[in-house]
């Protein structure tokens, strides 16, 4: 991916992210997910219907890498089913850390397909997706 247009999409959806700010709805699971080396700190709703994931949304502290990561994945994320996320999930962790994955399926997650030249921003994208994660492990949610 060029760099200008890497920067871009990191940049837009640092100072315009997608669904910031949390709601008082039931039915949302929220996890909250920090960094402890630096001022990182997420609380993460995620709302689970009929199967799919129907709502995710954010609020906290956060530096560019770690909440423009966070719109990136509410994006990609809307909608998706246990599997199809779980999927996305395992690709995206598999390129932070260098490994083999599907690039089709990630992307504008590609965007962050280099950050392992930066070891220390590789928590700062990964952030948003513990609390996925974390979603995931509740397979049941899925089934409602």
């Amino acid at each position: 991916m060029d760099s200008n247009l890497r920067r871009e999409i990191i940049l837009d959806n640092y100072q315009h992210p997608l669904h910031k700010g949390l709601v008082e709805e039931e039915g949302y699971q929220k996890i909250r997910t920090n960094n402890s080396s630096c001022i990182d700190d997420l609380m993460i709703m995620v709302k689970v219907e009929e199967g799919k994931i129907k709502d995710i949304r954010f609020d906290g502290e956060a530096c560019a890498i770690s909440t423009s990561a966070t719109s990136i994945m509410i994006r990609n994320f809307m909608g998706k089913t246990y599997e199809e996320a779980k999927a996305l999930l395992e690709s995206y962790e598999a390129m932070i850390d260098e490994k083999p994955y599907d690039k089709e399926l990630l992307g504008e997650l590609n965007v962050y397909d280099e950050i392992y030249k930066q070891p220390n921003r590789k928590k700062c994208a990964l952030l948003p997706f513990r609390a996925i994660h974390q979603i995931l492990e509740n397979k049941d949610l899925f089934n409602k």
